[in-house]
């Protein structure tokens, strides 16, 4: 007879392992949410359509799945760099709308020469970030406060400066509504000719691939490990810890700002009150679901874009409330994250002595 049963973390999780729980969670998700838009009147027949074919399979769904998947890449990322150093970053959104107007800042008072306005703009947004997120970090290796509670009061901060500076001096005086003026031409990230897609994709993929070497093949990535798996003992062993830190958390804060310049430049072409909303949400489960791997991370995002475009599909041709998709959305990656569970820990039967 068995005594009951324990749950023991695996010390490394097989490949097949951990793609058979994204699979296996992946599935379930799907279903339960198909269920529940079928009950919302979708004919079943149009769900296979929408969410793959539509999304993944034509030219017009995949190049909006891959315009939605840039910033989220970044957002990714940067999160998954704050985690490699067990920093929890939850004023991703903070230090978008800190990069976002820094873009605008530039725009507003015509900065720099034309053909540098826009690199320009890119720099400070980077910039505007990581020095957004250098307070809670000093906060948390100079006197321990937690980072959570810095980061997540900052964001809220950053929020209100924006609504400050959009109802205030950077209210678009055409229009009268409270947005930023609209971008000049030669401020914005050109097209690739596919769609909306633009070149903030060749930032998201350069990003992603100096994520990786760094971690891959450098010191630095050595140290971070060493760092992430156990500071007290990495400090001991004389590894530079607070330097380590330093540099993937500003790292995290600038990619998290250039997310912020990028949806400015590249897809609304002004400031508004809602180019950050649903961020935070989508970097932390981004950064989860890969492991804080940047391969894993463009993968990732990329399955969640086409998360995001099936939605969209669903309230403009089937009349489904916001709360709804977020709903469906939340089923399918609730269920992912879940699935994670069969892959980090292995069951141990305990029989009585």
């Amino acid at each position: 007879m068995l005594d009951g049963a324990l749950l023991v973390r695996r010390q490394r999780v097989p490949l097949r392992l951990s793609a058979a729980s994204y699979l296996g969670g992946l599935v379930f998700g799907l279903a339960l949410a198909a269920l529940i838009l079928v009950q919302l009147g979708v004919p079943a027949a149009a769900l296979w359509q929408e969410f793959v074919v539509q999304t993944f399979l034509t030219s017009q769904g995949l190049g909006q799945t891959v315009t939605a998947m840039i910033p989220l890449v970044l957002v990714g990322l940067g999160t998954a760099l704050a985690l490699r150093v067990q920093f929890w970053n939850i004023g991703i959104e903070g230090q978008l709308w800190l990069g976002a107007m820094a873009a605008t800042w530039v725009s507003i008072l015509d900065l720099g020469p034309e053909p540098l306005r826009l690199p320009l703009m890119l720099a400070l947004s980077m910039l505007a970030g990581a020095l957004w997120i250098a307070l809670p970090l000093a906060l948390k290796l100079l006197w321990g406060v937690s980072e959570v509670i810095s980061t997540l009061l900052l964001g809220s901060i950053a929020f209100f400066w924006v609504q400050h500076q959009l109802f205030g001096a950077w209210r678009d005086g055409t229009t009268g509504f409270p947005t930023s003026p609209t971008l000049d031409a030669t401020e914005r990230l050109p097209l690739l000719g596919w769609g909306q897609v633009h070149a903030g994709l060749w930032l998201a993929l350069a990003a992603v691939v100096l994520a990786a070497a760094v971690i891959g093949v450098t010191r630095l990535g050595f140290y971070a490990r060493a760092v992430g798996a156990n500071r007290r003992a990495a400090r001991a062993a004389g590894l530079p810890v607070l330097l380590t830190v330093a540099i993937f958390v500003l790292g995290s804060g600038a990619l998290c700002g250039l997310a912020g310049a990028v949806i400015v430049t590249g897809t609304e072409f002004r400031l508004s009150q809602s180019i950050g909303a649903g961020y935070l949400f989508s970097g932390i489960v981004i950064a989860y679901l890969a492991r804080s791997n940047p391969l894993a991370v463009l993968v990732v995002s990329f399955l969640l874009g086409g998360l995001y475009t099936a939605g969209g599909v669903l309230k403009v041709f089937y009349g489904i409330s916001e709360a709804m998709v977020l709903l469906v959305q939340g089923v399918v990656l609730l269920s992912v994250l879940c699935a994670q569970l069969f892959a980090d820990y292995r069951v141990v039967a305990r029989r009585p002595q």
